[in-house]
């Protein structure tokens, strides 16, 4: 007996439906969240379940909003993310593993300011529904913490006490919707 073939479905990011979302310590004593308006990314799956699937994401540097134009302006310059020479960050999954009901790890390749490193972040599904035309649409909200400084990102400000201006944490908050493709 032939074993069949399973197909692969494809979810697309829904960017009206999603957020991706950056927070750094400034000071040290209160967050500013950023985030990128303008990104991209697919969820490739083979079967009924997301364990394993494939993910791939990118993100324009030059659409970060943290809501300060001159702060905009410092993160897209050469001292921090440098969009004119890097325009873009990357992520390629490598692994998407269940961890829990409803809870997985998902590992994979970031690319930042022109360095790769693996990380691995938390994955919440917040499962699937129809909407007004027929389509699926399935919820994540994905989570973790990246050391900026690991990515080149080494611009360091220093108060005239001493205190450090920037975190070289990144927590990033990613709430992602994605439309199952026909």
């Amino acid at each position: 007996m032939e074993a069949q073939a399973t197909t692969a479905t494809t979810w697309i990011i829904d960017p009206s439906h999603s957020e991706v979302q950056f927070k750094v310590k400034h000071l040290m004593v209160s967050t500013v969240t950023g985030l990128f308006s303008q990104y991209e990314g697919k969820l490739e799956m083979v079967g009924d379940d997301f364990d394993d699937a494939k993910i791939t994401f990118s993100a324009d540097i030059a659409s970060i909003s943290t809501g300060n134009e001159q702060r905009d302006g410092h993160l897209k310059s050469a001292e921090f993310f440098d969009a004119e020479q890097f325009p873009q960050l990357t992520f390629t999954s490598t692994k998407f593993t269940k961890t829990g009901d409803d809870t997985y790890d998902l590992t994979g390749d970031l690319t930042l300011h022109g360095v790769t490193k693996s990380v691995t972040l938390k994955a919440e599904y917040g499962g699937q529904m129809q909407d007004f035309y027929g389509q699926t649409k399935a919820g994540f909200e994905v989570t973790g913490v990246i050391k900026r400084k690991e990515f080149g990102l080494t611009w360091d400000g220093v108060t005239e006490a001493g205190g450090v201006v920037v975190s070289d944490d990144v927590r990033l908050v990613m709430n992602i919707q994605v439309t199952k493709q026909a």
